[in-house]
């Protein structure tokens, strides 16, 4: 499994990259090889407000239905609607080609309980 040093991870197995006032987000490695194969994404519209911890949208695999949770708080600035059509680029590319929303963060964007490499590495061993 892969896990980027410069991302922070939800418990929830999300991952986001903040880059100033933005974040990008999507799902871990780890999430998408325990889905399995990826068919269908349930994305949020620009200008929805999302909470740390909240259901966001939902992913659909041929094993299972899972829910989104946000790692942070703000407002869907940009959705990445090319997983409408292709949402099987998660499985080949959950972090690059595979991310979900980019975020603009609140003055308090909620990511002080996020995890580093280490502490999810650690938390999926569990």
């Amino acid at each position: 499994m892969k896990y980027p040093e410069n991302l922070l991870y939800h418990p929830e197995h999300t991952w986001v990259k903040v880059e100033v006032d933005v974040a990008t987000v999507g799902i871990t490695d780890f999430a998408q090889d325990e889905l399995g194969d990826i068919v269908f994404i349930e994305l949020p519209e620009e200008g929805d407000k999302v909470e740390t911890g909240e259901i966001f949208g939902t992913i659909e695999s041929s094993k299972s239905v899972s829910e989104l949770f946000s790692p942070v708080n703000g407002v869907v600035k940009e959705v990445n609607t090319a997983l409408e059509d292709s949402p099987e680029v998660i499985n080949d590319d959950p972090y690059v080609g595979g991310w979900i929303v980019k975020v603009t963060l609140d003055p308090d964007p909620g990511t002080t309980d996020l995890l580093d490499k280490k502490a999810y590495a650690r938390q999926i061993e569990e």
